[in-house]
């Protein structure tokens, strides 16, 4: 009867252990919420931060706060966040550029390691734009001249991911040359681009589908296995004969990476949720975005896969910054 009574209060201990273990979470948030955005107002990251920023301030009752903190390519901003409070009231939104940034950028003095996916909530491609006076009616023809004559193309800066992804497209796949001209951002490339001042644009998609809806510029390439409903017209690089093709940008969520499970889950929780509300799909879909809903355990692979994927890119286009 004894070794009965001990079982069962070490069993009522582990079951009230397990139920308390979670506690964090249900008193989460205590405080405003800040999210530090690695990017400029108005880029994709600042887009999907507000989004996300408002609606789950209204969800969670607490102020949410969004930060511009960009430079470094994202860097700065990341390895802030990388070093603070294990309370999950500052967070990192950012893009696919934490996951590039692993392998491209060197002495960075942080580790994707030392922060934890909450959610990737994102997706959009990048694209490849013409002017329309080139006289290549497709991507396959612009390939075609590419090898006859070199020629330039334009991006938002060195050692992005439309820049990497450019790279190894035309280095490894479709062997031309080409010429990187970075711009400091997307406004200006596009810019250059619709003054037919560089041959071609590589951006990810939502800061051109302005102009390619306008006709100021052609869409020839989706570097996505489907086409994108914002530019039905615009073909993928599978379609023009250049399959598995990838590079674009998704829309994430971190912290740093010891925060604890039960916060992690429950902003996983509130942020799919949010994804899943038609308001907030039909504003993603209508500049270009996919909604993508992973769950915590999901999210943190994908983020892995990405790491090793655009490290293979960024070896190959032989990339590298200090």
């Amino acid at each position: 009867m004894l070794r009965f009574r001990a079982a069962l209060c070490l069993l009522l201990a582990a079951t009230i252990s397990a139920l308390a273990w979670p506690a964090s979470a249900q008193s989460y948030p205590t405080q405003t919420i800040t999210f530090q955005v690695a990017f400029a107002a108005g880029g994709i990251a600042d887009v999907v931060a507000r989004l996300v920023g408002q609606k789950l301030s209204e969800r969670l009752g607490h102020t949410v706060v969004v930060e511009n903190r960009g430079g470094a390519g994202g860097n700065l901003a990341a390895k802030a966040v990388s070093g603070a409070a294990l309370d999950g009231h500052t967070i990192l939104a950012t893009t696919t550029s934490l996951a590039v940034n692993e392998t491209a950028t060197k002495n960075k003095g942080f580790s994707a390691e030392d922060l934890r996916a909450i959610a990737i909530v994102a997706f959009s491609p990048d694209v490849l734009a013409i002017h329309p006076s080139n006289p290549a009616k497709d991507l396959r023809e612009f390939v075609q001249n590419g090898k006859a004559k070199s020629f330039t193309y334009g991006s938002a800066g060195v050692g992005t991911g439309p820049h990497i992804g450019a790279e190894y497209f035309f280095r490894e796949v479709a062997k031309v040359q080409a010429l990187h001209v970075p711009f400091t951002g997307g406004a200006p490339a596009v810019a250059a681009a619709v003054g037919n001042h560089v041959d071609a644009l590589v951006l990810t998609l939502p800061t051109v589908v302005p102009s390619i809806t306008q006709r100021l510029l052609r869409g020839i390439g989706l570097a996505s296995a489907t086409r994108n409903s914002a530019v039905p017209d615009v073909p993928t690089y599978g379609e023009m004969g250049f399959p598995n093709i990838y590079s674009g940008s998704w829309v994430g969520f971190f912290a740093p990476a010891k925060t604890s499970d039960a916060v992690v889950a429950k902003l996983n929780a509130e942020i799919n949720a949010i994804m899943q509300e038609p308001e907030a799909q039909q504003k993603l879909k209508t500049i270009g975005f996919d909604v993508m809903i992973k769950g915590v355990a999901e999210t943190s692979g994908y983020f892995k896969s990405e790491i090793a994927t655009w490290g293979k890119m960024t070896r190959a286009s032989g990339y590298s910054s200090d």
